[in-house]
């Protein structure tokens, strides 16, 4: 096998590609149209072909030798340029084909396309010849750097592995591992696929411990007595059956042999191994080839049941192909492991205890390692007897490749994975570089990024290209390059190693901004990423300049985006950077809530993959459907977009096309000529021709989800037909949707839902806003066996449920809004031969306003369980419901009982139920309660003046409880609750609080309008609990706590509405631990917890809201790492502060002042001097009734300062007169009306002074809207109620 590295392999895929595009009929016709001389393209075809004959050498070479390696980066810029140039070419071609077949475009158009193509014509000839020039002259350089024609790829030189185990070595984490595979050697039960020798592979990525986890089983005294023979071999790269069976031959018989003649060796080793009970380890192999593994074992065939083979890969078609007993993937090290086996080799017998900071230094390192006891070995090693710290800190800022020795051989192991990747594969697998370390990615959203950067060949037209990139994709996870993500089951990510060698085999060419490493883009660089954050300013694009020739640029976010976080992008990019970006084949700028595209968009000849989702974008320009080569485009929530472009049936090659969650009423005239689209998320159905439901029928590779809406507009269900839903085999999720207005009984619905009938492969059916009577007989029909999830959604007229209980694979099941249901009976549970609901796990029924009865199941007059794996049913506003539930589901859970009023009856019998939820109930409903329960919530009973017996008394596994509106409420039962952690009280004025020890594992609890008799909280009683909120308690006066006593748990502290609160523990609060302080609305409060500064070191968030007597701050100030602080309608406060000290708080990054008195600020000019201290980037100032100046003097010192929100200060005129500091990248400027005018773009008398900042919002609206009346913390806030509540 070729070794084929970095260039060689990876440039001859794109070779390939150039060589197709020089064969196409299309190129080549259109080359001849535009009176290019054929020998052009035939001198460019020439160059290529012989630089491609020197690639695997190059690829050699380039490792070790810089003018090699500068000259295949050349190479590599040239190829590029040349299939840019051939992909315009074929791009113009494919125009002149739409101007043919589409007649019915507008002369507009027509005369753009022809303007377009004397231009390019005109220019063809030389840019052709720029390109060959340039190939030319690296090819003349091909003796001159020493590189020769047809040199095959040299096998990696890796010493041979052994069976020999070092004695001082100790091997970490491996212990069950070993036990495991031992037992399955040892077992005779195990079947062996009819051989008598049965296969066991280990597989696991390069430096995973395989060959050390082989050796120490080799060498285990119970395998050593069990087998009669044992042989070690190495294979590696090259599988040369042959000379492996020799090998095998002279290992288990301990003696050289001659002959070469393999026939006679195979016999011989045949006649070795008869009747003997063999162990054979096959060390590092590469072999996909059925056939070569077939032949090499046939020997083994005559050897005695028990023998067995191990083999060690990388990849997991290898294993398989062996036929194997059991594959076993072999995983990472713990950290902990990891640790051991670094610092047994760092530290001199593995003491690192007196050295505390490289001890310290070395566990971050480790991280690096991320479980591979291959890179924790190495690094070890390389700082074996290393104690100085600046050392150690080198290793742990550095990147692999530029360690001593290709860090201690970690890059060369993890280099042959690559080196045998096929060429097709390099490309795809360095491109994933440009994701950050650990960013979870789709399978589907990296294929068609693939795709779109033209990375995945087809053989033949009939390949679908996504099954293609599907295949590469698995190929690379089945080699351990890319790997699931532990977090979530549809993501994957790339282990911190193998990222760094597809950054390091990437080169230049790929550029991921990180941090300030601006200069490292070139001119080279193709591929561009980006991490987003709140303000992207024109500054963070500064160095694109370099990158002309552009392919890739994508903004991405590590975590999944909030929907409520918003992000803003500098118009310069898509308006100014963008249009000297020409070549892009990929765009992705999601998320951006202020982007808009260039109406210039349609010159974008190259792009491919368009994402502009969750973005604020209103319209897509005209020009958008010029993009002839255009293949995904994703829109998916941009709910400001109401329409597509007309001619969206232009983009001939579009496949995917992402609109849900968009406002889009109507689609464009004519999809149905979108033949190449498989994804096609919504379809809105218009009453017209070529808007109608039967554009869907003409789209036969539709494939995924999809949202079929305004059904309404279908008046003859024959046209539904025309749909061919039926013959759609790759939908999956289905959603048919009549308009929510249309509450008129239509007969022809259930005609139109009857032959829209989906094919039986389908995953998940939803219907919303059906208005018939009863659903035909396909929904619930059980040849529907894939059907996992069914949501029937506000179906008011329907008088009867589908019989939905013969869906044998359904899981989830919601009905809402069935107004007209009375009765759940037999039907719904079907009469086939299934256990009704055999597989559902959650149930939902909502809103069923004259649901009376719920029918048991029977079957031959006898009760029978229905439901046998249901694991959740909730049951909401269904005030008619009575009778019984089903009495016995032995699954059950979680079960959730709201609004249902009349349901007297005992709860269902289910042994491992955990969660209950009452709300708004009869009182009968808690007369007996599940003695497993680990979360209750009950709400809103209103007569019961104590708890249910069983509540209490019976119960020691309540963990979570929720008590609201509980009005006569009592008490608590003195015997409490040991296991209880979390517990919220709200509504429950008469209850006094439990203040017992068998509430002392609390660890969250709210106290809401509740517990009048509570005067003084004891925190000490409570030594686990880490998050208190008390609110609106108005006789409480004070906390508690011992002299002297640490709340070292106590994370998060809130006070807010008690009227009567005076004072925090005389002694001080000392909670060394405490992130979160809030104090809102204390009236009588007139002070602080003493010593802050000392006893809350921690403390970064402090919110003083509305604490009038509150006359300063503690002595010695606030405590030093604060982060955020909010002080609102404090006057007496704010009236000292200037004795506050901010300046010494060096950690400090918000500060706002936001009131709803307008007197509480009575100042003309803010902030003072020296006031605010310098580390501050986010300033909130609102409602300074008299305020009239930002001050100058003030302002100038804030280095830092990146926002600025001013809001509700009505006399405000003048910012500052020098212009705010030149980090300010976001201006909010909210009713102030006299400053408004003055800030009138390019006229307004202030405009000067705010006109260099990236964004600025000047919003007019009522001053009643507290617009920062939320955290003035942003994603930075942690908020830890959420964590229980």
């Amino acid at each position: 096998m070729a070794a084929a590295l970095v260039g060689g392999a990876f440039l001859s895929a794109t070779l390939q590609v150039l060589f197709d595009r020089m064969a196409s009929q299309e190129v080549v016709k259109f080359i001849r149209g535009r009176k290019v001389p054929a020998t052009l393209l035939t001198k460019l075809k020439t160059w290529c072909l012989t630089l491609n004959k020197v690639l695997n050498d190059a690829g050699e070479k380039e490792i070790t030798d810089p003018n090699v390696k500068e000259w295949v980066d050349e190479l590599k810029d040239a190829v590029y340029h040349a299939e840019d140039l051939l992909d315009e070419i074929a791009t113009e071609a494919l125009r002149c084909q739409v101007e043919a077949d589409f007649v019915t475009s507008t002369s507009k158009v027509r005369n753009f396309i022809s303007t377009s193509f004397n231009q390019f014509g005109r220019k063809l000839g030389s840019k052709i010849q720029e390109v060959v020039d340039k190939l030319e002259n690296l090819a003349s350089q091909i003796n001159a750097i020493g590189l020769r024609e047809g040199v095959e790829g040299r096998s990696s030189q890796r010493v041979p592995t052994t069976s020999l185990v070092d004695p001082e070595t100790i091997i970490y984490g491996r212990d069950d591992d070993e036990k495991a595979i031992v037992n399955l050697l040892l077992s005779n039960d195990v079947a062996s696929n009819n051989h008598s020798t049965g296969v066991i592979p280990i597989v696991g990525m390069g430096g995973v411990g395989k060959t050390t986890l082989a050796r120490k089983i080799y060498n285990n005294q119970k395998i050593i007595e069990h087998f009669n023979l044992k042989a070690w071999v190495c294979v590696s790269e090259e599988f040369d059956v042959p000379k492996i069976t020799k090998n095998i031959l002279e290992a288990v018989s301990r003696k050289k042999h001659d002959n070469t003649d393999f026939d006679k060796i195979q016999t011989e080793l045949k006649d070795y191994l008869m009747e003997k009970k063999c162990l054979l380890i096959l060390d590092d192999v590469w072999n996909e080839n059925y056939d070569n593994w077939e032949l090499l074992s046939i020997p083994f065939k005559y050897g005695t049941s028990g023998s067995r083979i191990i083999v060690t890969t990388r990849i997991e078609s290898v294993a398989l192909i062996t036929r194997p007993i059991q594959i076993f993937y072999l995983n990472k090290l713990s950290e902990e492991d990891c640790w051991l086996l670094f610092a047994n080799h760092a530290f001199e017998k593995g003491k690192s205890n007196a050295y505390p900071e490289l001890k310290r230094i070395g566990e971050e390192i480790i991280k690096k390692c991320d479980g591979l006891p291959l890179a924790a070995k190495a690094l070890g090693c390389l700082l074996h007897s290393k104690l100085n710290v600046n050392e150690w800190n080198k290793i742990l800022k550095s990147e692999i490749w530029s360690l001593p020795n290709d860090g201690g051989n970690i890059l060369p192991a993890l280099r042959i994975s690559y080196h045998y990747l096929p060429s097709h594969l390099k490309q795809c697998f360095a491109y994933c570089s440009i994701f950050p370390k650990d960013y979870l990615f789709k399978k589907e959203e990296l294929v068609q990024l693939w795709m779109g950067e033209g990375f995945l060949q087809q053989h033949n037209k009939n390949e679908e290209m996504e099954v293609i990139g599907a295949e590469y994709f698995l190929d690379l996870a089945s080699r351990s390059l890319l790997q699931k993500s532990n977090g979530s089951k549809l993501c994957f990510v790339m282990h911190d190693l193998v990222h760094d060698l597809a950054k390091y085999v990437s080169g230049k060419f790929c550029f991921r901004l990180e941090g300030d490493n601006t200069n490292n883009i070139i001119d080279k660089t193709r591929y561009f990423s980006y991490l987003r954050t709140k303000y992207d300013t024109p500054m963070k694009f500064n160095a694109l300049c370099k990158a002309k020739n552009l392919r890739t640029l994508i903004s991405l976010e590590m975590k999944e985006a909030n929907e409520n976080e918003k992000f803003y992008l500098t118009k310069r990019v898509p308006h100014d950077l963008l249009l000297t970006r020409r070549l892009l084949r990929v765009l992705s700028l999601s998320h951006y809530c202020n982007i808009k595209l260039p109406e210039s968009i349609g010159d974008f000849k190259h792009l491919r993959y368009l994402d502009v989702s969750f973005t604020g974008i209103e319209r897509l320009p005209k020009s958008t459907c010029m993009l002839l080569n255009l293949q995904t485009l994703n829109l998916s929530e941009c709910k400001f977009l109401v329409d597509l472009p007309e001619n969206m049936r232009n983009l001939i090659n579009l496949r995917h096309l992402y609109i849900s969650g968009t406002s889009i009423k109507n689609m464009p005239i004519q999809m149905g000529r979108l033949q190449c689209l498989q994804t096609l998320t919504k379809f809105v159905v218009g009453k017209d021709i070529g808007f109608r439901i039967e554009e869907l029928g003409k789209l036969s590779n539709l494939q995924g989800v999809i949202v079929i809406s305004n059904l309404q507009n279908v008046i003859n269900s024959t046209n539904a037909l025309e749909a061919k839903l039926k013959d759609k085999e790759h939908l999956e999720e289905l959603t048919l949707e009549w308009d929510a207005a249309n509450d008129i009984i239509s007969q022809s619905e259930r005609d139109v839902l009857n032959n829209l009938q989906p094919h039986t492969s389908l995953t998940k059916l939803v219907v919303k806003n059906y208005n018939d009577t009863s659903f035909p007989n396909w929904v619930g029909d059980s040849s529907f066996s894939n059907i996992t999830v069914v949501h029937l959604n506000s179906c008011r007229n329907c008088s009867s449920l589908p019989s939905l209980g013969q869906l044998p694979s359904l899981l989830d099941l919601f009905v809402f809004g069935f107004d007209e249901v009375v009765t759940v009976d037999a039907d719904f549970y079907g009469s086939g031969s299934y256990t009704p609901f055999q597989s559902l796990k959650i149930l939902r029924f909502k809103a069923m306003s004259k649901w009376e009865e719920w029918s048991p199941y029977h079957r031959e007059g006898k009760d029978e369980g229905a439901f046998p794996s249901l694991q959740e049913l909730y049951l909401e506003k269904c005030p008619k419901l009575s009778g019984s539930l089903p009495k016995h589901l032995p699954s059950l859970t979680e079960l959730g009982i709201e609004e249902c009023e009349q349901l007297e009856t005992s709860l269902p019998t289910a042994p491992f139920i955990r969660k209950l939820v009452a709300r708004n109930c009869n009182d009968a409903l808690l007369k007996k309660l599940p003695p497993t329960l680990h979360d209750l919530t009950v709400f809103g009973f209103e007569n019961l003046e104590s708890l249910p017996e069983g509540v209490m008394d019976h119960n020691q596994c309540v963990e979570k409880l929720f008590i609201h509106k509980f009005p006569l409420l009592k008490s608590l039962p003195r015997g409490g609750l040991p296991t209880l952690k979390y517990l919220s009280i709200y509504g429950c004025k008469e209850l006094e609080f439990p203040m017992y020890p068998c509430y002392s594992s609390l660890v969250g609890l709210i106290i809401e309008y509740s517990c009048i008799p509570l005067k003084s909280f004891p925190l000490d009683i409570f030594p686990k609990l880490r998050y208190l909120i008390i609110e609106r308690c108005s006789n409480m006066e004070s906390l508690s706590v011992s002299e002297g006593h640490h709340l070292t748990n106590l994370l998060q502290l809130k006070i807010k509405n008690c009227s009567n609160f005076v004072a925090f523990p005389s002694c001080g609060l000392l909670a060394p631990n405490l992130s979160e302080l809030e104090v809102t609305n204390c009236s009588l409060l007139n002070s602080l917890p003493e010593n802050m500064c000392m006893f809350l070191p921690s403390l970064q968030f402090l919110d003083i809201i509305k604490c009038p007597q509150i006359k300063s701050f503690p002595e010695g100030g606030l405590p030093p790492n604060l982060i955020s602080l909010r002080i609102s309608d404090c006057k007496i406060l704010i009236w000292n502060r200037m004795e506050w000290g901010l300046q010494r708080l060096q950690s400090l990054k918000r500060l706002g002042f936001i009131n709803y008195d307008p007197n509480c600020w009575d100042v003309e000019s803010f902030p003072d001097e020296y006031l605010l201290p310098a580390t501050i980037t986010h300033l909130y100032i609102t409602g300074f009734g008299n305020l009239r100046t930002l001050d100058n003097v003030g302002f100038q010192h804030l280095t830092s300062l990146q926002y600025l929100s001013v809001e509700n200060c009505p006399k405000l005129k003048h910012m500052p007169k020098e212009g705010l500091p030149v980090t300010i990248s976001n201006i909010k400027i909210i009713t102030c009306p006299l400053l408004q005018k003055r800030l009138q773009r390019k006229k307004g008398n202030e405009w000067r002074n705010i006109a260099r900042t990236a964004f600025i919002e000047i919003i007019d609206r009522n001053t009643s809207n507290k617009a920062n009346k939320l955290s003035i913390d942003g994603k930075s806030r942690r908020t830890y109620v959420s964590q229980f509540l």
